[in-house]
């Protein structure tokens, strides 16, 4: 087993559900904070772990308090799985950090240390969907993701193809309406390219994060609805992947 397998079977031991691994170079120029983030390492280890698909079925339009608070025991288990790789990596030699699942800095613009969905596009977990979220082949956009960079050597994994093709699911039935049904190879030259990113924010700041027991800026709408969660092939427009 090369070293690349051990340390994704690792990755799997301590409760991840997928595991890429992304070459840093292709995410040059990349907004980071610090601006240097990336400088000692040259991979990054993507970390997934799905969420139950129940949570969403019952979605009525809005998030609801069990679907926020499994928003937030899937985070908590990230940084859990990111925190013991990371000493697992140190006590090889190499040096490790874990970006935090869900840390906004910047709430105004809603960005971190890192976009986890850019290290998972790079990392081959999945492509970036029209809603920006990552879509896997396995789970869809059930997921939640974390990052650990590290000076490790490891063999990058591929990115994978788009393949939400003329789907427009998740543009249909975006509750602020924000989603512009825009696809790409790779990944969005911004934000703006994919989505109002303001008409998004202020549907989860202003309406659903102030909502009781939510709390948080969240949704989870888009991730209902998209087919290759579902695995409803077949059942309609909407569910053709």
């Amino acid at each position: 087993m090369t070293r690349t397998e051990k340390i994704k079977e690792h990755a799997r031991n301590l409760g991840a559900d997928l595991v890429g691994v992304a070459d840093l170079a292709l995410l040059e120029g990349i907004d980071t904070e610090p601006a240097d983030l990336l400088g000692p390492y040259r991979h990054a280890l993507a970390l997934a772990v799905k969420l139950p698909n129940a949570v969403f079925e019952q979605l009525p339009g809005r998030p609801t308090p069990l679907y926020a608070q499994v928003y937030l025991n899937a985070n908590a288990l990230l940084d859990q799985i990111a925190l013991r790789l990371c000493a697992h990596i140190e006590g090889q030699g190499y040096a490790a950090l874990p970006i935090p699942a869900s840390q906004p800095l910047d709430m105004t613009v809603f960005r971190s240390h890192l976009s986890a969905k850019a290290v998972a596009n790079t990392a081959g977990l999945g492509w970036q969907g029209k809603s920006l979220l990552i879509v896997t082949p396995e789970y869809g956009p059930r997921v939640r993701l974390v990052t650990v960079l590290t000076d490790m050597p490891l063999q990058a994994d591929k990115p994978l193809k788009n393949r939400c093709g003329s789907c427009t699911c998740c543009t249909e039935a975006c509750v602020a309406g924000a989603i512009r049904n825009v696809s790409t190879d790779f990944h969005y030259a911004s934000r703006e390219e994919a989505l109002d990113f303001q008409k998004c924010a202020d549907k989860l700041v202003n309406e659903f994060s102030p909502m009781e027991n939510i709390g948080k800026p969240i949704c989870g709408i888009c991730i209902q609805v998209c087919p290759w969660g579902r695995k409803l092939k077949g059942r309609g427009a909407c569910s053709e992947v």
